[in-house]
């Protein structure tokens, strides 16, 4: 069996560990508890948290136990940004969305077994400290140059803004964190991403001077495009996990976007597929790339593990129907709302002209232009070619959930619904 460090090395999913033999020792040693923690920022976890999630779960297949930490504290607080100052989100908000990321993260885990998984919320052990308790427990352990070095905090007292008090304390609670772990359920090693490092090295430093103990951090490398723009983001925003913020078709959509320079990259770090299934995937790249066999498998997979393999298959069946592959009238309401997202659906009223909804759907950029497709034969109505350039949207011409498919040529499509 591949020890779980090389499979990592091969995925290109570690960006640097506080030692990597003395790691690999541990993790060769017995079974690991290991945590990685999420913030409560957002009403949802996004692309980026998934790609923790599942090197989290990567370490439960080898035998190790994950603990899954969902900041209810922190989250009150939030690590600082680059930026500037984070605008602090009232308790009751921040408590509901702990919810939400608990439910969505709990799918990918087993909970079951001698290496079950446990939920965790720091919540719990920071609500009843004192601010003395902290100070002389906890803070007596840190030094302010180290914590003045960090790039994030650095920056920012360089900016005109500055850095809060607030702000600046957030590395301690993750150090302590890793403490409570540490003496709660023998955890030793915390994972995260590498922009998280000084974060991650907060609690092994606090395990070895507050406790004489020995813990491990592993990072894992932020995620780019090979072309150097943002990993994760569309015109719209983050691609999120919740699918009332990112439909399924969007997240699917997002997938089949992937270039070629970065599809094999993103199946060794969203997927299981075997290293066997993406080498014969990246030869697929370099000698087929127009069938993008690779991105249609990166699109579905992800899709079915975030949103269940009956949304993939229905995505999947959009996506060609839309295009005139396919049969419309089997897509529902939901399906079709989430491609409406996507493409920018709009709302018409009955009557409204195959020329007017060619153009309020941003399929066509004028009426001209949408009266010249129709008469060159390139305008559809739910697949149906349209020859009378005043043909005209009927109620009769609703899928489900009132929305009619208009689309020129193979290639434009969009969505408009057709209200009362």
């Amino acid at each position: 069996m591949t020890h779980i460090l090389d499979e990592l090395e091969w995925r290109g999913l570690i960006s640097q560990t506080t030692g990597d033999d003395e790691l690999r020792e541990a993790l060769t040693a017995g079974p690991v508890t290991l945590y990685c923690g999420f913030d409560p920022t957002a009403p949802s976890l996004h692309l980026g948290n998934l790609m923790q999630i599942l090197t989290v779960r990567r370490f439960q297949d080898a035998g190790h136990r994950p603990l899954l930490l969902v900041g209810g504290a922190t989250g009150l607080i939030g690590d600082p940004r680059m930026s500037g100052e984070r605008t602090l989100n009232p308790v009751d908000v921040v408590h509901e969305w702990v919810e939400n990321i608990r439910r969505q993260i709990e799918p990918y885990m087993s909970f079951e077994g001698s290496n079950a998984a446990r939920m965790v919320n720091n919540y719990e052990w920071t609500r009843e400290l004192s601010a003395i308790d902290f100070l002389r427990e906890v803070g007596k352990h840190y030094r302010l140059g180290t914590m003045l070095a960090k790039e994030t905090v650095a920056r920012r007292l360089r900016s005109d803004e500055g850095i809060s008090y607030t702000e600046f304390s957030y590395q301690i609670l993750q150090g302590m964190d890793f403490l409570e772990l540490y003496r709660r359920y023998g955890c030793t090693l915390q994972t995260g991403g590498s922009d998280q490092w000084g974060n991650l090295l907060s609690g092994t430093e606090l395990i070895r001077k507050s406790d004489g103990g020995t813990a491990h951090a592993l990072a894992t490398p932020l995620v780019t495009k090979a072309d150097g723009s943002k990993f994760g983001k569309t015109e719209g925003g983050a691609i999120w996990l919740d699918a009332s913020l990112t439909s399924p078709y969007a997240m699917y959509q997002f997938w089949m976007r992937s270039l070629d320079a970065d599809v094999v990259q993103y199946l060794k770090y969203f997927t299981f597929r075997t290293r066997d299934e993406i080498e014969d995937l990246a030869v697929a790249v370099s000698d087929e790339p127009h069938f993008r066999r690779a991105q249609r498998t990166l699109a579905y997979d992800v899709t079915a593990l975030v949103h269940g393999a009956d949304a993939a298959d229905k995505v999947v069946d959009a996506s060609e129907a839309l295009f005139g592959r396919g049969e419309l009238s089997t897509l529902d309401e939901a399906t079709l709302a989430g491609c409406a997202q996507e493409l920018g659906g709009v709302d018409v009223v009955p009557g409204t002209s195959v020329v007017d909804a060619l153009v309020a759907a941003g399929v066509i950029d004028s009426k001209s232009a949408a009266r010249r497709a129709v008469a060159e034969g390139g305008a559809y109505v739910n697949n149906e070619r349209i020859d009378d350039p005043d043909a005209a949207l009927a109620v009769t011409d609703a899928l489900a959930g009132g929305w009619v498919v208009v689309r020129r040529g193979k290639k434009s499509a969009g969505l408009v619904r057709i209200g009362a």
